[in-house]
């Protein structure tokens, strides 16, 4: 093919690639893309107040008193049930009085005897003293007839001790209320027989009430007792009562690992025991003051704590200390404001001057949801 091609032609064809190769070698490479990476902000605020929890718990009484007999016995009458409101003295159940009552009068049939036993002696102590007047016994007579008339007074003291004793027995066959208040739990019916001191009603004083609630175990070491709280009902969210922590438990509970903190408030009509109530907590830095970030935006270099600052789509370090920490973020101050924008995200492939992308859809998200939080917290 080549063969019919003129030899001028021929070189041109030839040569024509290899210019080309020429031109291509002789021109510039192109740059390289600009480095400029994604990153997700913060806008700096201030903060002091700490973050704010909230727990579920039931409105309980302050005192409540498990009632039982001080006898054994069976029961025979129930004179309440539950929800019933008593007043100190009321009966709430009775037992079968039958064996108490044998058991008392058999106790005053024994002091009627030791004191016949008393009054023969009495008399004859008497007798021995006008005898030993006329010198008809002896001393030691009369001494004798002395201590047994002792001894039967004493006997009279003891039946008498024995009947009084007995006659409470018979009075605790009746069950009564120990102070105002409401029946909350009946654990005894009609019929049942129970041994002394087992807990048949439940009733719980008027007056006090608290809210218990649940704390886990990173968040019981951030409350305060006697620390002021704000308390919600879920059957009305609009009203907030205050509230005061009255106590925190030592231990935490074995089966929910949470520690058990009662709260107490006011006692007002529309507060009912049993009700759901919401707790909300404030926690975090014990006053301190800063400029709040997550722990993802700090960064350590040289020794020092820095975070990122975007700054006209670039980056740079700036240094800072923390002063507290609420939950998962840190307040800190330093060279930094409120209103710059921290890098939270990806802080150990940054480097001075680099440049960046924000991820809006980020920052939008985060406000949405810190507008949620805001608005939820206002009502």
């Amino acid at each position: 093919m080549f063969a019919r091609i003129p030899p001028r032609q021929r070189r041109v064809a030839l040569l024509a690639p290899l210019a080309a190769a020429l031109l291509v070698a002789c021109s510039k490479p192109a740059p390289p893309p600009a480095d400029i990476r994604p990153v997700r902000v913060l806008a700096l605020a201030n903060s002091t107040a700490g973050e704010r929890l909230e727990f579920s718990g039931d409105v309980r009484p302050r005192y409540e008193s498990q009632l039982g007999f001080r006898v054994g016995g069976k029961i025979v009458e129930r004179k309440v049930d539950v929800g019933a409101v008593v007043k100190r003295g009321d009966v709430l159940m009775r037992l079968d009085p039958q064996d108490l009552r044998l058991a008392e009068s058999q106790a005053r049939a024994t002091l009627r005897a030791a004191e016949t036993e008393r009054d023969l002696a009495r008399a004859d102590y008497k007798r021995h003293v006008d005898l030993r007047a006329q010198n008809f016994v002896s001393q030691a007579v009369l001494d004798a007839k002395q201590s047994a008339l002792k001894a039967a007074q004493a006997n009279v003291d003891a039946a008498r001790a024995g009947l009084r004793g007995q006659s409470n027995q018979s009075n605790y066959a009746s069950l009564a209320a120990d102070a105002d208040g409401v029946v909350i739990a009946i654990e005894a019916e009609v019929g049942q027989v129970v041994q002394p001191g087992t807990p048949v009603v439940r009733v719980a004083r008027a007056g006090e009430k608290e809210v218990v609630i649940g704390i886990p175990e990173d968040k019981v070491g951030q409350l305060q007792p006697s620390g002021a709280v704000t308390v919600r009902l879920w059957a009305d969210t609009g009203v907030t009562i205050p509230g005061k922590i009255r106590e925190i438990s030592p231990m935490a509970d074995a089966a929910s690992r949470t520690y058990t903190v009662k709260v107490a408030i006011p006692d007002t009509p529309d507060v009912r025991l049993g009700m759901t109530a919401t707790v909300e907590v404030a926690t975090g830095a014990n006053g301190a003051a800063g400029l709040r970030v997550p722990l993802t935006a700090l960064v350590q270099s040289k020794g020092a704590t820095h975070v990122w600052i975007v700054e006209n789509g670039a980056v740079r370090l700036a240094p800072v200390q923390v002063t507290g920490q609420v939950g998962n973020d840190v307040l800190v101050t330093g060279a930094v404001r409120a209103g710059q924008q921290v890098v939270t995200a990806g802080v150990n492939l940054l480097r001075n001057g680099q440049k960046v992308r924000i991820l809006t859809a980020d920052i939008s998200r985060r406000a949405d949801t810190e507008a949620a939080v805001s608005g939820k917290g206002g009502k």
